[in-house]
């Protein structure tokens, strides 16, 4: 019976161990694909404020026009 027992104990530890192995590995690529994850998440809101950026140029630029176009009609 204790032959059994340490045989049974035996292949839940090496179960245990092969499912610590999968779940490490599986761990290490999650951890890979997040610091992809984040990475993109960075250069995607260092674009959106460049874009940001831009846009409020681009506005400053057409009010001043708009503003030259009014001042040119009223005179």
């Amino acid at each position: 019976m204790l032959e059994t027992t340490l045989a049974q104990l035996e292949g839940l530890v090496a179960d245990l161990l092969q499912q610590n192995q999968t779940l490490s590995a599986s761990c290490q690529q999650l951890e890979q694909q997040l610091r992809q994850a984040r990475e993109e998440n960075e250069n995607l809101q260092m674009a959106a404020l460049e874009q940001e950026e831009q846009q409020a140029a681009t506005l400053a630029r057409l009010q001043a026009l708009i503003q030259r176009a009014g001042a040119s009609s009223a005179a």
